[in-house]
């Protein structure tokens, strides 16, 4: 026989656990092994029985294992009979708690006198002794009697009697006998209800009997106690047992231990068989001694090949010449069938061991595919992290599929397309069944024959993609060629398809929570293997993270569309007419988001115009609606004809309103930031009144084409309160530029303010005359290339009213004076040539001046205003303002103001330095 090297008296077996040859070994009695000797010595024989004995009841020898699994058996059934005897003991005593209610509800309800009783009027006097009665004598809990409302006339507890019974009472009422279970206030327990029937056969009352389930049954206490003791033999037999198979197995091996023999297997198959490396020891004539399971894995050796040589094994020459010779080998690479095995020799008798040699042998072709596996994972786990970085950079719902379907090509697929429905691409939720438009298109080559980009796909319930929208899973069709369903989508398209080279297709819907936005193909033709399960995978994690981004674009783009629309309904869509100034504008809306500023152009009493330009600090529905509420108030505050810093004061209170608003409801979308310039022109006096709170200056370009920044005190942002503001006048020569702008377009991140007005100052220099020529070069210079924030611009040239389209009159204070203003009144219209406003402008200015002298102060002026309009103003030092009302009909005067609004489009007062000016305007 062949021996292990250093082991005498082995010999080779066949294990039957495994495929190939374990060694057990033979010892000879008397002979000492390592550790144990055979036989006790003396004085040992207590202290090494008892070590047998705890080996053998240990889980490690072959006896102690069928000890714990005896031990297992008799406790499993030991469980199993105490859970099946407590079942039908609780399945017995309900039932027989069931029968017992039923028959005594049943008797008493039919004994005599019971029907009777509950006609009586005082039931409970009658039947309250005999259910106590009943009950004691029939071993229930309780009976108790009620009438067909289920108020009780019995109960064990007096205290009870007369409230309602609870329980269920319909069915009883019908007829039938009701048994149920039910938490009461006795306990756990059983009742059955029963109909009391008169002798007509009608249902006069009911009765309920019922028990504790804890009074009936008591056999499982009486029978868990044999369950036990049947236990516990079974216990001493199985020990009985264990004892002498461990005898029988001490006397077969020659009195070795269970834990030698044990440690001595563990040692020799960890060695041997549990190694992922081949081993095999050749003797000194070439011969294979030993083999284990792997070496004959990798070297696919016959089963008979121990004590062959190793020429007649069928290994190719190279190899077998190399484990005959014995020689010292070192990862030396060889090719044996489909595998590429590291071998590594070393010879045994070296330290004057027996001759032969030891060979270990790893298999390196597996290794290399593990490597390119691990390169793979690898990979996948990149591209992964670049779609977690890579999708998603910009807020617009095309560019992020593209960016999804540029990440996958090459990397994972040759063409990727992305199909979403219409409403995601206008931020609208998607509705199911309607068409797919294809948003993106990215492929190795650019003459693959699928779907443009923009084509309005319909798919067919069959295809891939329609499932896959469906049910909300990914569908793989590994071949494309033998998928009729995706066939019959187009049949002369999907032919050119395949016939073009792509034969794999991964369907994967774009999923956001509940919603489907899209799907998601993935088409493979250069690489010939198809898309296999663990790339469905990956391509379901890569369209999920991309679906977050893609609906993540989706609702910013509802927000931002909804923000755009009302920030465009909130600016003006046409300018108003006058003739003061020649204004042009422009509004560039930010890249990102959307801004608050806004700008207005305001007629004014006299022909005067207002400009008014603003800005919200911050983008969004929240900075559009507070533009909104202040061009609102602007507006307002406009009409009653103030000065700049009394309007930014009103302002800026409301502004300190609207953030208390804020502030109360718990939100942090204050309006602190938002600033404002507002000018008055006057086009009679060319004077121009200016005031800002934060906003930049304004620019003004002379006639000659010089600009400046005129010096206007800059009051703080509205909403901070605190100071008051200052009002800049200007005297505007006739063909200034005056140009208003918002923050946006002088400043941003990478350039301050003064480079900003810099770069302005040069665009306005080289700008033309008209105001939209300069509206032009400011867009196309510098200043708007990478503008980050809402730019609004205005540029108005100034204009004046000349003295032929004026008249001007000093009125002493005395009433006779009306008629000389009357007069020369009627002589300027006639010069004006509107001799058919005569007689409304008489009697508007009869009243206005009569008014002034009777109401107000000196001095009194009339001034007339040939404009669009023709304007007729009245002032006086007082500031006392006259107010419409409506005169009785026994009231001599009081309807002048009432006239005036009658004969005039509209009227009003402003208040001077001076006084007041009540003014009113006719249409030419």
């Amino acid at each position: 026989m062949a021996r292990l090297p250093g082991r005498p008296g082995a010999r080779s077996t066949r294990h039957p656990d495994g495929p190939r040859a374990r060694r057990t070994y033979d010892r000879p009695r008397g002979v000492r092994g390592d550790r144990t000797a055979v036989g006790p010595a003396p004085g040992d024989g207590g202290e090494l029985a008892q070590g047998r004995l705890r080996s053998a009841l240990g889980g490690r020898s072959v006896a102690g294992q069928v000890f714990v699994l005896q031990v297992v058996i008799v406790l499993l059934l030991v469980v199993a009979a105490v859970v099946a005897q407590f079942i039908q003991v609780r399945h017995d005593s309900n039932q027989e708690a069931r029968n017992r209610s039923v028959a005594v509800a049943q008797t008493f309800a039919n004994a005599p006198g019971t029907a009777a009783a509950l006609r009586t009027a005082h039931p409970t006097a009658i039947l309250q002794p005999r259910a106590e009665a009943a009950r004691k004598a029939s071993e229930v809990d309780f009976i108790v009697v009620m009438n067909t409302q289920g108020i009780r006339y019995t109960h064990p507890k007096p205290d009870r009697i007369g409230k309602k019974f609870i329980g269920t009472i319909a069915p009883a009422l019908a007829g039938q006998v009701v048994t149920e279970d039910v938490d009461g206030t006795l306990g756990p327990l059983v009742q059955a209800v029963v109909p009391v029937r008169a002798a007509d056969g009608r249902i006069v009352g009911l009765v309920s009997a019922g028990i504790t389930t804890a009074n009936v049954g008591g056999a499982a206490d009486q029978q868990l106690p044999l369950l036990l003791i049947a236990a516990a033999l079974a216990l001493a037999l199985a020990t009985a047992g264990t004892a002498l198979v461990s005898r029988r197995l001490r006397h077969q091996t020659h009195n070795l231990g269970p834990y030698e023999m044990t440690r001595m297997y563990e040692h020799h198959d960890a060695v041997l068989h549990s190694v992922r490396e081949g081993v095999i020891i050749i003797g000194g004539e070439g011969r294979l001694l030993l083999a284990n399971d792997e070496a004959h894995r990798l070297l696919d050796l016959p089963e008979d090949a121990e004590r062959r040589s190793v020429r007649d094994l069928g290994l190719d020459e190279g190899t077998a010449a190399l484990l005959a010779s014995g020689r010292i080998a070192t990862d030396e690479v060889h090719r044996v069938g489909d595998r590429l095995l590291a071998i590594n020799q070393r010879p045994t008798d070296l330290a004057g061991g027996p001759p032969g040699s030891v060979t270990t042998l790893r298999d390196s072709t597996e290794l290399r595919a593990l490597s390119g596996r691990a390169e793979v994972a690898r990979e996948r786990l990149n591209m992964l992290y670049d779609a977690g970085v890579g999708i998603g950079t910009s807020l617009d719902v095309t560019r992020t599929t593209e960016e999804l379907a540029e990440l996958v090509v090459p990397r994972f697929a040759d063409f990727a397309t992305v199909d979403l429905f219409d409403a995601v691409l206008n931020g609208e939720e998607p509705r199911q069944g309607t068409e797919l438009r294809r948003t993106a298109v990215v492929g190795v080559r650019d003459d693959a024959p699928l779907y443009p980009v923009g084509k309005q796909i319909q798919f067919v319930p069959s295809s891939p993609q329609a499932r896959s929208l469906s049910t909300g899973d990914a569908v793989v069709e590994p071949r494309l060629s033998e998928a009729p369903g995706w066939l019959t989508q187009d049949l002369e398209r999907t032919a050119q398809i395949v016939e073009y080279g792509i034969h794999s297709l991964i369907t994967v819907p774009l999923r956001a929570g509940a919603l489907v936005l899209g799907v998601v193909n993935f088409w493979r033709s250069q690489k010939p293997e198809p898309f296999d399960a663990e790339e469905l995978a990956l391509a379901e994690e890569l369209v999920a993270r991309a679906a977050v981004s893609i609906d993540n674009a989706r609702r910013y783009t509802r927000e931002h569309g909804m923000a755009v629309t009302l920030q465009r309904s909130l600016l003006p869509r046409r300018l108003p007419e006058q003739t003061a100034l020649e204004v042009a504008y422009r509004y560039l809306p930010a890249q990102a988001g959307v801004g608050g500023d806004w700008f207005d152009v305001l007629p004014l009493s006299g022909a005067r115009v207002a400009l008014v330009v603003g800005d919200v600090v911050g983008h969004g529905l929240h900075a559009a609606a507070t533009m909104g509420r202040l061009r609102t108030a602007v507006h307002n505050f406009s009409a009653l004809d103030l000065p700049p810093d009394e309007l930014l004061g009103l302002l800026d209170e409301l502004v300190g309103r609207i953030d208390q608003d804020e502030t109360t409801e718990e939100s942090d979308a204050a309006v602190t930031g938002a600033t404002c310039l507002y000018a008055i022109y006057d086009p009679v006096s060319r004077n121009c009144s200016i005031a800002r709170a934060g906003h930049p200056p304004p620019a003004l370009i002379g006639p000659d084409g010089a600009v400046s920044f005129p010096e206007v005190p800059a009051g703080p942002p509205l909403g901070l309160g605190g100071l008051p503001y200052e009002t800049a006048e200007l005297e505007l020569p006739e063909g200034s530029r005056l140009v208003l702008y918002t923050d946006g377009l002088v400043e941003d991140r990478d350039r301050d303010i003064d480079a900003g007005l810099d770069l302005l100052r040069t665009a306005l220099s080289g700008a033309g005359d008209s105001p939209e020529e300069i509206c032009h070069a400011v867009l196309d210079s510098r200043l708007t290339t990478r503008h980050t924030d809402d730019i609004a611009l205005i540029v108005a040239r100034t204009r004046t009213l000349g003295a032929d389209r004026i008249a001007e009159w000093l009125v002493p204070s005395d009433p006779a004076a009306v008629g000389s203003v009357r007069a020369s009144v009627t002589r300027q219209l006639s010069q004006w040539g509107l001799d058919e406003l005569t007689f409304t402008t008489e009697l508007i200015l009869s009243e206005l001046v009569t008014n002034a002298i009777r109401y107000g102060s000196g001095p009194i002026r009339v001034r007339v205003l040939r404009d669009r309009v023709l304007i007729c103003e009245v002032s006086d030092g007082s500031t006392t303002s006259p107010h419409l009302r409506y005169a009785a009909m026994t009231d001599e005067g009081g309807r002048g103001l009432f006239l005036v609004a009658q004969l005039s489009e509209r009227w009003g007062t402003r208040y001077t330095p001076a006084g007041k000016v009540i003014w009113a305007e006719q249409a030419l």
